[in-house]
Parts: structure tokens; sequence; C-alpha cells
């Protein structure tokens, strides 16, 4: 299978979730046993040499992929989850996104100084959920390996918030 037969099951979905957004829907993709085992190999195999101590995830997507890496390379899982969803001490980052405002946080023990860590979510648009879980995960001393991505929408320039943090999509809008 290739990447053209992962982003053909990628549905637009407009007007969501407000108008004048078009939603990249993952979850045909992720229906198809076929196509998750694609993206969950596009993932290993980018990662897999690179000495990874935790997998990152971010609230809610970023969980099927992060769970499907980490266990694959050997890591821990970290999630990076919305505000009050957390059971335990965290810290929080504060962010805007295309659509609104959000709070992320983070178990303060989530990651430990010098932890080599991959941030992973579905798709990077504008930049600010990614911008505030480095922000986390620098403020517990993880070093940041790179931000991976199923899709970028490369067009609203996301990139440019994420300083100077490599970023991987295989599939760009």
């Amino acid at each position: 299978m290739s990447i053209d037969k992962i982003r053909e099951a990628i549905r637009d979905v407009p007007d969501f979730p407000k108008p004048g957004i078009l939603f990249k829907d993952i979850t045909p993709a992720l229906q198809d046993p076929d196509r998750l085992r694609e993206i969950s190999d596009l993932f290993y195999e980018r990662y897999k040499d690179l000495n990874i101590d935790k997998v990152a995830c971010i609230d809610a997507r970023g969980f099927i992929f992060g769970g499907l890496i980490a266990t694959r390379l050997g890591a821990g899982l970290v999630t990076v989850r919305k505000a009050g969803k957390l059971p335990y001490d965290v810290i929080e980052e504060s962010y805007e996104l295309e659509y609104g405002s959000a709070t992320l946080a983070i178990h303060v023990d989530a990651i430990k100084k010098g932890e080599r860590v991959v941030i992973l979510d579905d798709l990077l648009a504008t930049g600010g959920t990614a911008a505030a879980t480095i922000q986390l995960v620098e403020t517990l001393g993880g070093d940041i390996v790179e931000l991976g991505f199923l899709v970028e929408l490369g067009f609203l320039e996301g990139r440019k918030r994420l300083g100077n943090s490599p970023v991987w999509a295989p599939i760009v809008y």
C-alpha cells in the first residue's frame, strides 16, 4: 500500500467544527486494517532507530498513533490531555487554535530531564496545539526529537509556530 492509498481514505468534511473549516477526517483510513497497519509502519520506520524514550501523544486522535508506536518502539507513552482530564499533578499550557482557544495538560512526572521524546498527532494545522505540547515537554526537560503528524495542512503554515523543532508529515495538503 502507498501513501496515496491512505490519502484516498481521508475524507473532507465541510463546515466542521464551524462554518468555513474544511475538516480532514482520518477515521476512514483508521477503519481499514491494511491502511492502519501502513500508518503504523510509516511512523515506526521513521523512529525505530532514534532511541526514543517517550512518545507524547496529543488528545485525542494522537492517542491512536501514540499507543501503536510506543509499543513498537519499546518506549513509554505520555498522554497530553485537555485541561481537567488528568488525575494527578499537572502543568498546563494555553493556546489559540484555528477555531477558538484551549488548554493542554501533562503529568508533572511524565517525562524526565534528558529523555528523548517524539510528539505525535494526527494533523498539523495552525500549529497551536503542537506549540503548546512542545512547551510542556520542554518544561519537563524532555529533548524533542521530532513532531510527527499523519497529515499537514501546509497552507496554514503551522510549522512556523514550532520554532526549530523538526516536523515530519507524509501527507501534505
